[in-house]
């Protein structure tokens, strides 16, 4: 320590210096981290946060899991490659074998697999050429509260404008809908009313023949909105839009990259609905912690010439080692049950924060994907009764959640929801942790929130 200043204050300001203004999670996450094991990180100068963000959903295991860390040591002290382009490997190999075994059958028996650049965005991109090659068509269909990634074409596809208000030639030929959103329904209904209505402007807007739509190339969707705010659709719904797209022969993508391998209490979010896309995007949990996306489709689709999507670090040999033994232990150890079980015991806890404060105005999600949206009580309800989204409160909840030994992210419209992205390994034990420290942080937040407004009347 130099002159009363920790190592993580230290290391954070030459961050700060050094890196680029574009960083995001240590302005709201002030952590310099030393070591990590499970759902456990360890800072610079000892202190230990329970991790509620796990790499946004990418560690399905937690941090170096056993199972995880033995694969690719063996893949290592073996002298196996580690880079091959698209060259195939036993290791290769082993992975899709794993990979197509953790997928629904009817899916998984005419499936395709594209390994695409490490990042989940290029597997949206890919996706995309590979249902505008298959179709001919150029136009895309996206949905409002939708993330899909921060290269053009997926940010094209992002329902929130912000990050692309300053990128000039995006957004061309992609046409938002409106996604089911019981709390904050577009059209200002509420529970069942809000998914069927939505289902019936799509199927209205795609059979009107002035409806301004070229014919869709695809329609892209997540079964949950991660960063959108732990939005889940209902299940009917996901199902009319499978029927809507197969009677329109539009394919349906369906971008499972942080839904993906038990998070929502499913290996994937599709099994919910009983539903079999066209296309699935998948990054994060499937390469055990490091960098590898892929894009698995029906075969039918596979009209694309060699060389139509590539990517150098397409064979990230290290990241399949380790997403065949997460994808593995994920299965032996049904930790998609697992995450269902644990899921329902914190969205429980969060329940009883909500009963207690009228500022947690919405708990939702699925499995261990859960956010809380917190409000203003003070505001003007909506139409449903539903006080106006305050940010500002979430961040501050996020900070005493921090300042107790517990690291959450905040995201949905803005930037109102708490959200929680544990291991799927956490302990119960450590889920009511986490639910007894956030209750407390929401107590601290708004009572300070209430002793500011005093300070100010």
């Amino acid at each position: 320590m130099i002159d009363g200043e920790s190592s993580a204050e230290r290391l954070l300001a030459q961050q700060a210096r050094r890196e680029s203004n574009a960083r995001t999670y240590p302005r709201s996450l002030p952590l310099a981290i030393e070591r990590a094991r499970g759902a456990i990180l360890e800072d610079v100068d000892g202190n230990e946060y329970i991790d509620c963000l796990a790499g946004a959903g990418t560690l399905a295991l937690g941090h170096n899991h056993p199972a995880v860390v033995e694969r690719m040591e063996e893949l290592l002290e073996r002298d196996r490659p580690i880079h091959t382009l698209d060259l195939t490997t036993p290791v290769k190999e082993r992975f899709v074998d794993r990979l197509l075994e953790s997928l629904p059958d009817e899916f998984a028996e005419t499936a395709k697999v594209q390994f695409c650049s490490p990042a989940g965005t290029d597997a949206v991109e890919a996706a995309l050429k590979l249902a505008k090659t298959a179709t001919g068509n150029r136009s895309m269909l996206a949905f409002q509260g939708a993330y899909h990634g921060m290269t053009q074409g997926a940010l094209e596809l992002m329902g929130d404008t912000a990050p692309r208000e300053s990128v000039a030639g995006v957004a061309s030929d992609v046409h938002h809908l409106p996604y089911p959103h019981a709390y904050r329904c577009p059209f200002g209904l509420g529970g069942e009313d809000c998914w069927r209505t939505s289902a019936e402007y799509i199927e209205r807007t795609l059979s009107d023949p002035a409806n301004g739509i070229v014919d869709p190339a695809g329609m892209i969707l997540e079964p949950v909105q991660g960063e959108g705010g732990a939005v889940a659709a209902p299940d009917e719904w996901l199902q009319e839009m499978r029927r809507i797209t197969r009677e329109r022969d539009i394919p349906l993508i369906v971008d499972e990259i942080q839904t993906g391998l038990g998070r929502t209490g499913e290996l994937y979010g599709i099994e919910h609905a009983d539903i079999v896309p066209d296309v699935l995007t998948l990054s994060k949990a499937v390469g055990g912690g490091l960098p590898l996306s892929v894009v698995v489709y029906d075969e039918s689709l596979d009209v694309w010439e060699p060389g139509a999507h590539a990517g150098t670090f397409r064979g990230n040999q290290l990241a399949m080692a380790a997403g065949s033994a997460t994808i593995e232990h994920v299965l032996e150890h049904d930790l998609a049950d697992r995450a269902a079980a644990m899921g329902e015991r914190l969205r429980s806890r969060l329940e009883e924060t909500a009963a207690t404060f009228d500022a947690v105005g919405d708990v939702r999600g699925r499995g261990l994907l859960l956010g809380m949206e917190l409000v203003d009580p003070e505001g003007e309800p909506d139409s449903l009764g539903h006080y106006p989204s305050d940010g500002d409160l979430a961040s501050a909840v996020q900070s005493a959640a921090f300042d107790r030994g517990l690291v959450v992210e905040t995201g949905g419209r803005h930037g109102s929801v708490v959200r929680f992205l544990p291991p799927l390994t956490i302990s119960a034990s450590r889920i009511d942790d986490v639910g007894d420290i956030v209750h407390e942080s929401v107590r601290s937040a708004v009572a300070d929130d209430r002793n500011r407004a005093e300070a100010t009347a």
